[in-house]
């Protein structure tokens, strides 16, 4: 701040010295005028000088200091009292942008949040043929034509799905209900909607809990869970996928591993970024790269711990590791 400080008086600084130099001058040429008296009446004013500067600088600098330590956010309180004419104007320069800011904000987040019930209304109402078009899809003898349609109506139910829970996200704070749940329910549930496309693709469960209950939130864990079974079964074409739970050093967790085609191991750091697909050649084409990348953000609000390993064309192990009771009491607050 004493840089800024010295580079903002710095015209003033010069127009001291120059006076000082000038009346040096001046007592130099004129004989009736002392020199060592102008002398010793500069180097006092130059002294008072000094000490009016380190005077006006904590004076005039508090307000700066005050406005450069404030938290960058539209809250005024922390905005520091202007003492001065200049303070003045720009605290209520802030003070008039600051309430434009906030009525910008204000109804952007109103028109967000009309956008996002309006789209979950409109979810919510595509799913009632969604859950017809699959009792119809049901009901069909051909089983080369009922397999086709029925991975059809799952991909349109997980897009779906995925577009419910990203507009949900950015309030998933308010929307968090923990609670003890059993991980047998969530696990059967969504393999029950798979079941078909399970069949079709000669794809079976071998399933092994040790532990059944987690404290978490149900429907954002089915989310998790529904992703990346999903993904096993997508991404397989025969043998067991392995839902395992166990204990773990006081943790909880749940292994889910197929024996697909694996990842990359150049894409492994990026499976959880927004929008990756995968730089493989048999990459399916549908992928979105919004599943994981939900996954991973939804996980890390309830805590959860997600660790991907995996090697090429020898399947991938996804492993869940659930927090302990105690980290969920800021969540409660």
């Amino acid at each position: 701040m004493i840089k800024q400080y010295l580079i903002e008086k710095k015209s003033w600084i010069i127009f001291i010295l120059f006076l000082q130099l000038f009346q040096l001058f001046m007592a130099s040429i004129d004989e009736t005028i002392s020199f060592y008296s102008m002398g010793y009446i500069c180097f006092i004013s130059m002294l008072l000088f000094l000490l009016f500067s380190i005077f006006q600088y904590q004076k005039e600098t508090n307000f700066y200091k005050g406005l450069s330590t404030r938290e960058d956010d539209l809250d005024l309180t922390s905005l520091p009292k202007a003492k001065t004419p200049f303070e003045k104007i720009m605290e209520d320069s802030f003070t008039q942008q600051t309430a434009i800011l906030m009525k910008e904000r204000n109804q952007n987040l109103e028109q967000l949040e009309r956008e996002k019930d309006e789209l979950l209304s409109w979810i919510h109402e595509v799913k009632t043929p969604l859950t017809a078009l699959r009792l119809l899809i049901d009901s069909i003898d051909n089983h080369e034509i009922k397999a086709s349609l029925t991975f059809e109506w799952l991909r349109i139910h997980h897009l779906l799905d995925q577009q419910l829970h990203q507009k949900r996200f950015p309030f998933i704070q308010n929307d968090l209900y923990i609670e003890s749940i059993d991980l047998e329910n969530i696990l059967f549930d969504e393999i029950k909607v798979l079941q078909s496309w399970c069949i079709q693709k000669g794809i079976g469960f071998d399933i092994e809990l040790q532990k059944t209950t987690v404290l978490t939130d149900g429907k954002w864990l089915s989310f998790i869970v529904r992703q990346l079974i999903s993904n096993a079964v997508k991404y397989s074409s025969k043998g067991d996928i392995i839902l395992k739970s166990y204990d773990h050093h006081g943790y909880t967790c749940l292994k889910i591993a197929d024996s697909g085609i694996g990842i990359a191991i150049q894409d492994l750091p990026r499976i959880f970024d927004k929008g990756f697909t995968s730089t493989a050649k048999h990459q399916n084409n549908h992928a979105t790269g919004m599943g994981l990348y939900l996954s991973k953000k939804i996980a890390d609000a309830l805590k959860i711990i997600i660790e991907v390993d995996s090697k090429v064309d020898e399947g991938t192990t996804v492993t869940l590791t659930f927090p302990k009771n105690n980290a969920f009491d800021q969540l409660h607050h």
